[in-house]
């Protein structure tokens, strides 16, 4: 293994179609960017895994495998397994990481134990109040993205976990979108200022008032039309609400694929089509097919732990191999240490708005 090579933990027995399409997406992603890229820890049944590598001599050579008993799944509860997951190829891939042996970790397992898990052995980062669930998600015209968060860690959330959010969101959407000076908003069912909560509002206002001082571009409120249209970059919002979005993203994107196969199967004339707009249903197909975001990330944390969809198929493990990838290779925690600590003044304001109540 060479020094520039990443070395990405995985927890090969979480998802729907582990291990298979693990080691698949790990066969597409190292022959599509090269097996110089990255170096993969593999934790999970050791017979079962040496028994299907075989199918995967380009994997194999660039593996190591762990040996775990265990394994979580997805209908396992928080509370039953936080204190028996120490043999699991969850808990043992994602302390790979706190332990300096990896950069990253990614699994496809159960949301709610990841979440917890690498919560409890990777802490986090100083000046961060809670960690967000974080993607890239379909927006705009061409390839554009829009950085969503909290996507389901964090029901509540107050003034000051919200703060934090851009700020995680802004760094994410600089560093992996290439997104210079994001245009962050907070979702709400309204733009005017008078419209949702009182956290929104107060939050909002105090935004307003240091806009100039922000190292983003802050628009205010938004609604779930802006996304689709481009008119944002960051979109913060909490658990529950983003939880929602990402479902109804990914709910409409499958209803429009569907809605062009139907169609397209009972029209002569749209066969015909077909091949005249060949290229345009495929960069449709890249916009909205799930796989290809099939990363998300729990910002915050000291160390990066991805989650990919349970039902992730080898595609969709590429996608968030390559993921894993770019993010280990980022400074992101430095930007966000430096972000935090000039934005001191203004979330120490945010910090004390109950108690000038």
């Amino acid at each position: 293994m060479t020094e520039n090579k990443r070395v990405i933990s995985i927890d090969a027995m979480g998802g729907d179609h582990a291990p298979g399409a693990v080691l698949g997406g790990i066969n597409q992603f190292l022959y599509q960017y090269g097996e110089d890229v990255a170096f993969f820890r593999l934790f999970g049944k050791e017979n079962v895994l040496r028994s299907l590598l075989k199918k995967f001599p380009r994997v194999a050579r660039n593996c190591e495998i762990i040996n775990a008993n265990d394994v979580i799944s997805s209908t396992d509860k928080v509370r039953d397994v936080i204190r028996h997951a120490q043999d699991t190829s969850m808990y043992m891939a994602i302390k790979d990481v706190r332990d300096g042996n990896a950069s990253a970790v990614v699994s496809a397992g159960n949301t709610g134990v990841l979440m917890a898990l690498s919560k409890l052995a990777l802490k986090t980062v100083d000046g961060i109040s809670r960690p967000a669930i974080t993607t890239m998600l379909p927006s705009g015209n061409g390839d554009s993205r829009v950085v969503g968060l909290d996507l389901g860690a964090n029901v509540h959330c107050d003034e000051e976990i919200l703060f934090d959010f851009a700020i995680l969101g802004s760094v994410y959407a600089e560093i992996i979108g290439g997104m210079k000076r994001p245009k962050v908003g907070i979702l709400n069912i309204g733009e005017e200022e008078t419209k949702g909560s009182e956290t929104l509002q107060r939050l909002n206002k105090v935004l307003m008032e240091h806009s100039a001082e922000l190292p983003y571009e802050y628009i205010g409120f938004v609604e779930g039309t802006d996304i689709s249209a481009g008119n944002v970059q960051v979109v913060v919002t909490d658990g529950f609400t983003g939880n929602v979005m990402l479902k109804t993203v990914e709910g409409t994107a499958k209803m429009i694929s569907r809605v062009v196969k139907e169609n397209y199967k009972k029209s002569l004339l749209a066969i015909l089509g077909t091949f005249f707009l060949i290229h345009l249903f495929k960069r449709l197909k890249h916009k909205i097919d799930p796989r290809s975001y099939a990363g998300a990330v729990f910002l915050g944390l000291n160390g990066f732990s991805i989650k990919t969809h349970g039902n992730s198929d080898a595609l969709a493990w590429s996608h968030a191999l390559e993921y894993a990838a770019n993010l280990s290779k980022s400074d992101f925690y430095g930007k966000i240490r430096e972000r935090t600590n000039a934005l001191s003044a203004v979330k120490n304001e945010i910090r004390n708005l109950d108690k000038a109540e």
